[in-house]
């Protein structure tokens, strides 16, 4: 059964009927699916962030990138916690 979505959940160049198939496809996955799929979006937008690290910060080996990709995942004071001392630019 169809039921109204929040219209602020798509692109806004998202048509309506489009939106609508796409969330009742995603609604009909298994939840080890949907499980699936959103773990493997996160290591595509990991990958996206790394890339952006490394354009900017051509001089940072894999280690320096992987820092960088975890201060701006976690946020200054939650990176600080976890690795206290650490300055790396993103």
């Amino acid at each position: 059964m169809w039921q109204p979505m929040n219209p602020e959940l798509f692109p806004a160049d998202t048509m309506p009927e489009v939106a609508r198939v796409h969330l009742e496809i995603i609604r009909r996955l298994s939840p080890n699916r949907r499980m699936e799929l959103a773990l493997q979006l996160s290591d595509v937008i990991r990958g996206v962030v790394a890339d952006g690290v490394r354009n900017r910060h051509p001089e940072y080996d894999e280690e320096h990138v992987r820092l960088a990709v975890m201060r701006l995942m976690l946020g200054d004071e939650l990176f600080q916690r976890v690795h206290p001392g650490i300055e790396i630019a993103v």
